[in-house]
């Protein structure tokens, strides 16, 4: 998910997004923002069990690096 449509997210949730912000730290900021835990590109080993997530595939990829 490119940045403009995580921006596009928060917008419409009502979340102010400051604009230097990275990837994860925006994620996190909605994640927290809906009363979620803030786990973006925190999974350890690749596992995730909160696959309805918007984010999964791009969590997954950026918890491997």
């Amino acid at each position: 998910m490119k940045m403009k449509e995580i921006r596009l997210i928060a917008r419409e949730k009502g979340i102010k997004m400051p604009f230097a912000v990275t990837k994860i730290e925006a994620v996190r900021l909605i994640q927290r923002e809906e009363g979620n835990f803030d786990c973006f590109a925190r999974a350890i080993q690749g596992y995730c069990d909160q696959n309805q997530c918007i984010f999964y595939e791009d969590c997954l990829e950026l918890s491997a690096e």
